[in-house]
């Protein structure tokens, strides 16, 4: 009888204690993600008081955040190169911060585009660490469950969203429907002196921010987190890339790219403007500061119920992806046809049908990419850009069109539509045979 090899034992188990304490630092950034980003849903009814805007020009804080993901993507894969995931990762955290620390001189002037340049300061130092956790977090392990690992990814993120507005609120616009009310009966002097006050209620919670992302750069840096080496050139699969030269030979990537421009997009449509939403039917900014939230959690059932417990047991990740896209249509249509309330219940349930989309499609779009992945990678984190462009639109649709039908959210439905078509067609566009299910 074999003897069990106790060296083979404890290297499994070390392989094992490694695995999860790299699964557990990369939960612990998308947790940093969420709660950053999702803090632009409190921001946007917050800076349209303060710097007296419309609702297209408060959107231009999900444009700013989002475009710089678009702007930094392909240089983030750079640095990357040229640092290592670990000590990219570092770098994206100190960006972060610095950004953070942008909002003192914008909130003491009441400079919007001030705002807005800290933003994209942010939104550069996530864009660096996106290029690092997503294709990270996908190949540490089997393919087939990438959907659920970055499901638990989106756990983090997403509860961290859910919590970002509630506490912002706490700090910044606990008083909104008391403030605004009390702004219509001021003189001009009045109101300067009250709405300064009001940007300035930003300052300490984004100087707690600067200093925990500081902390955490620091953390990442001296943190047992291996080092995952891209495959290189000559070391490609040849069976993957006989012929494939350019990265512009992988139609499958193109289609998913934009699949995911147009998910983006309709994930920052239900996320930040549902508060907004909410406060043009009259609903109490008390109450519509917490829709964000529902929205968030509704993504957290989504990522709990098909995520871990139904992927890949039940269903395999294309079939979640299709049906994430038949719900986003029913739902969406559901927003603009129903009444008040109801109709922003519609809206937080987007949250659901949004879950599965990023983890399904990821895997699908990067799927044989070989030595091109950290270039497919680059791109798809480029097409987070659709957070940037698809809510103005709806902003500037809120502002044209009456309130109810929200007719803004139309452009939900098409945007679904064709991440519909990728899950059934367009993820096999170009591969021969040897394709995810």
């Amino acid at each position: 009888m074999e003897k069990p090899n106790k060296n083979n034992a404890a290297n499994a188990a070390a392989t094992n204690k490694n695995y999860w304490t790299s699964i557990t630092i990369i939960g612990i950034l998308f947790f940093i993600f969420g709660f950053v980003t999702w803090l632009n849903s409190i921001l946007i009814p917050y800076l349209r008081i303060a710097c007296e805007l419309t609702t297209f020009q408060s959107l231009l804080v999900a444009f700013a955040f989002y475009i710089s993901y678009f702007v930094m993507a392909l240089p983030s894969s750079w640095v990357l190169s040229k640092t290592g995931f670990k000590n990219g990762m570092m770098v994206g955290l100190l960006i972060m911060a610095v950004g953070a620390l942008i909002f003192i001189p914008a909130a003491f002037t009441r400079t919007y585009s001030v705002f807005l340049g800290g933003l994209f300061v942010m939104g550069t130092g996530l864009a660096i660490l996106q290029t690092a956790s997503n294709p990270y977090i996908t190949i540490i392990g089997p393919r087939e469950t990438a959907a659920t690992r970055i499901s638990i990814m989106g756990i983090c993120n997403k509860v961290a969203g859910a919590l970002a507005p509630l506490i912002l609120a706490y700090f910044i616009l606990s008083d909104g429907d008391a403030f605004v009310d009390k702004l219509k009966i001021m003189t001009i002097a009045e109101k300067m002196v009250a709405l300064d006050g009001l940007a300035a209620r930003v300052i300490a919670p984004y100087i707690v921010i600067a200093i925990i992302l500081t902390i955490l750069g620091i953390m990442i840096r001296f943190s047992p987190l291996p080092e995952i080496e891209m495959e290189p050139e000559e070391e490609a699969d040849k069976n993957v890339l006989t012929t494939k030269t350019s990265i512009f030979q992988f139609p499958h990537l193109w289609l998913g790219a934009l699949a995911l421009f147009l998910y983006v997009g309709v994930e920052v449509i239900a996320g930040d403007t549902i508060i907004r939403y909410g406060i043009s039917l009259g609903i109490p900014i008390a109450q519509a500061k917490v829709f964000t939230t529902y929205t968030l959690i509704s993504m957290i059932v989504g990522y709990v119920l098909i995520g871990l417990i139904l992927i890949p047991k039940v269903i395999s990740q294309r079939t979640a992806l299709k049906i994430s896209a038949i719900l986003g249509i029913i739902f969406s249509l559901f927003a603009i046809f129903t009444q008040a309330k109801t109709s922003v219940l519609f809206v937080a349930l987007l949250g659901f049908a949004n879950a599965l989309v990023w983890p399904a499609m990821w895997p699908l779009a990067i799927h044989d990419l070989g030595k091109f992945i950290k270039t497919g990678s680059s791109i798809l984190i480029m097409m987070i850009a659709g957070g940037a462009i698809l809510p103005l639109l709806w902003g500037k649709l809120s502002d044209v069109f009456t309130t109810h039908p929200p007719y803004a959210y139309c452009i939900c439905v098409p945007c679904y539509l064709y991440i519909l078509y990728y899950s059934i067609w367009g993820f096999k566009v170009g591969l021969k045979g040897n394709h995810l299910q």
